[in-house]
């Protein structure tokens, strides 16, 4: 068999490979890689981002996107790692984090991991324009099948991320062969039986400095920058692997 490209969320937080995931999102060997990081199971870094902070400009602006990954992502860094020197000796090598007895330190870890997980995913879906890349040829036409063309995609993906109340995030997902539109509030992940292939960060931290409250400027603007080559390998290593 050969090794899985694309890397589940909700097996990530499960085998607590949070501990070691900061350039370890779906590529080419990502099954090996997440192997070794949970092994590995020391304190959550920081990753670089994959290209310069202002990079995205004009669509999103350099202080946006430092505050971003600086402040915001940096926080959920923090306090994983705050939470994971709390735990007693017999909990450091936890499997599930249903494993840990205390609560607290159980939804701190949840909810902080989650934060983390999600925006090294975004990350990874973000490009500066001359390198998105056009969608594969696989994913289009998966796209046209589950949505009819990819303007109606772009049209139900920015309706769901107009209507997600609140913080969150707007995924697209492949549930079983077909890809679906969801939403998560918070940090929460996506559900069971949904592989990730494109998140957008629909919390107002992700926005509010170049748009204030206008979150259809962002969704607009978010459009121009997603890194179409990352994505189609997302959704065509997930479907070649099967």
């Amino acid at each position: 068999m050969k090794p899985r490209s694309s890397l589940d969320r909700r097996e990530f937080v499960k085998l607590s490979a949070l501990a070691a995931t900061a350039a370890i999102l779906p590529d080419s060997a990502g099954a090996v890689e997440m192997q070794v990081a949970v092994k590995a199971r020391g304190p959550i870094t920081l990753p670089e981002l994959p290209f310069a902070y202002d990079a995205l400009e004009p669509h999103i602006g350099a202080e946006t996107m430092r505050i971003h990954h600086e402040k915001h992502h940096a926080e959920y860094v923090a306090k994983y790692n705050a939470a994971l020197a709390l735990l007693p000796e017999r909990e450091k090598f936890y499997r599930d984090l249903s494993d840990i007895s205390d609560e607290s330190i159980r939804n701190t870890l949840r909810v902080n991991g989650g934060g983390h997980w999600n925006h090294v995913f975004f990350w990874k879906t973000l490009a500066p324009v001359e390198k998105t890349g056009p969608p594969s040829d696989q994913f289009a036409k998966a796209i046209d099948t589950s949505f009819g063309s990819m303007d109606h995609f772009k049209q139900f993906f920015t309706e769901a991320a107009l209507k997600c109340f609140g913080s969150g995030w707007v995924w697209l997902v492949l549930r079983g062969k077909e890809l679906k539109i969801t939403t998560t509030a918070n940090e929460d992940d996506a559900h069971d039986l949904q592989v990730p292939i494109l998140a957008l960060d629909v919390w107002e931290h992700a926005y509010y400095l170049g748009c204030q409250n206008r979150r259809a400027d962002y969704i607009s603007s978010w459009w121009n920058v997603v890194n179409w080559e990352r994505v189609s390998k997302n959704h065509d290593n997930e479907i070649n692997f099967r």
